[in-house]
């Protein structure tokens, strides 16, 4: 299949923004590029990779490892692998699969299209092939992170915190409202941090005050902030614009002193509550997403029960959990024991989540008989799948709508009301 290129994309939001960019420089030069396919046979397949944990590492393994085989029985021509697995392990990875064309880094992406003999589209910088569905897209507004996590293997391979010019994103999210996007997932690796490089101040509430300016801009929803010089201007901006949706994604990871202290968080327990009592006093209604890490070096169960209690005091509306993976370079490698097991470590995963499942239904209940505004993602046999502003993609509960349901067209929003609520997910009419 000539001038047909297959893009696999692992990992997180972060990646598939590099896979789109990369896509729209092969369609420019004439491929056929296609996203994801069940069934990649293209002339050249591109693997992005993800690093990040040890069950992200080898998931990425597994997936070249495959490839590998069909490039040695010449079933493809080219096969190429970037992202964050290659940047952090480049020269192990070429000396252990050499079927494998090319390694590139996080950032050099750019030369698969050199080393084809093409060129570079430096006005299509920003342009992307979108993989997601065409009313929503991700925004990346940095890259890197100055945290010093102890767990962390981020800043390893992503180095230090790099903001993009405003006025760049700004630009980009033009041109896509120009392209019929309504909706934005601002991300980064440090939302929190944006502007301290560039523009030796905290901008987020700046560059998100300005996007909300522009016409077309529906929903603007933020990932991955950090506590720790939290940009505290950005609430009143939250509160204030209609179309910034009342969603703050921050890992907080746990709340023992202790365990904040050995994972060199910057950050207390009081910090902690302070922090959440002020978002929620500022923007009224908003829905917190969060992640925790069990199983850092050091952990007790008295540790856990103390987390135990936050989770059911806070009541969080969204929550994820982890276990902690021992990353070869990390402060945490270096200096601390592994000596939690990892049966103890899925065992508290479990409990954490099995306290947010309960929390989770209680407040999905709340929301019988009101009315919210939702957009329609797609339709799946007899019904369609919508979210709420405190919905992102993929993470998220959804709505749920008969497909019965005369006049709806995928990509619109809606008036919807609540009519029943699980665990998860959301029925509407």
């Amino acid at each position: 299949m000539k001038k047909t290129v297959d893009v696999i994309t692992l990992g997180c939001s972060k990646n598939l923004v590099d896979s789109e960019l990369l896509m729209r420089q092969f369609e420019a030069l004439g491929y056929q590029v296609r996203h994801d396919d069940e069934n990649p046979k293209g002339e050249i397949v591109i693997i992005n990779t993800c690093g990040f944990i040890g069950d992200a590492k080898k998931e990425s393994i597994r997936t070249i490892l495959q490839f590998a085989e069909r490039r040695q029985k010449n079933k493809i021509d080219k096969l190429f692998v970037m992202g964050c697995l290659s940047q952090r392990y480049q020269h192990e990875l070429q000396n252990e699969i050499p079927e494998v064309d090319k390694f590139y880094g996080k950032f050099n992406f750019n030369e698969i299209l050199t080393d084809l003999g093409q060129e570079f589209r430096a006005d299509l910088r920003w342009e992307r092939s979108l993989t997601t569905p065409s009313h929503y897209a991700y925004i990346k507004i940095s890259e890197g992170c100055n945290r010093t996590c102890s767990y962390c293997a981020i800043p390893l391979i992503t180095g230090r915190h790099r903001s993009r010019p405003m006025e760049e994103i700004i630009g980009e999210v033009q041109s896509l409202v120009n392209k019929g996007v309504k909706e934005f997932q601002l991300i980064a690796q440090d939302l929190s941090y944006y502007g301290a490089d560039r523009y030796k101040s905290l901008k987020l509430p700046e560059l998100v005050e300005r996007l909300s300016d522009i016409q077309g801009v529906e929903w603007i929803r933020l990932h991955y902030a950090y506590p720790a010089q939290f940009p505290y201007n950005l609430l009143k901006v939250m509160r204030e614009r209609e179309n910034v949706c009342k969603y703050l994604d921050i890992a907080l990871q746990h709340i023992s002193d202790k365990m904040l202290k050995l994972m060199r968080r910057n950050f207390t327990k009081q910090e902690t509550f302070d922090l959440i009592e002020t978002i929620r006093n500022e923007v009224p209604g908003i829905h917190i997403r969060t992640t925790m890490l069990l199983g850092h070096p050091g952990e007790t169960d008295e540790d856990v029960e103390e987390l135990k209690e936050f989770i059911e005091k806070i009541r969080f509306e969204r929550l994820g959990a982890f276990a902690f993976s021992n990353e070869e370079g990390t402060y945490a490698f270096e200096n601390y024991q592994d000596i939690v097991s990892e049966e103890v470590k899925l065992r508290r995963v479990d409990e954490i989540m099995a306290i947010q499942q309960k929390i989770s239904a209680e407040i999905n209940q709340t929301k019988i008989g009101r009315k919210l505004k939702v957009i329609i993602d797609r339709q799946e046999g007899e019904n369609f799948i919508g979210r709420t502003e405190f919905d992102s993609p993929e993470v998220d509960p959804e709505v749920i709508i008969s497909a019965n349901t005369p006049g709806i067209e995928i990509g619109n929003f809606y008036q919807a009301e609540i009519i029943d609520a699980d665990e998860y997910d959301l029925y509407a009419k």
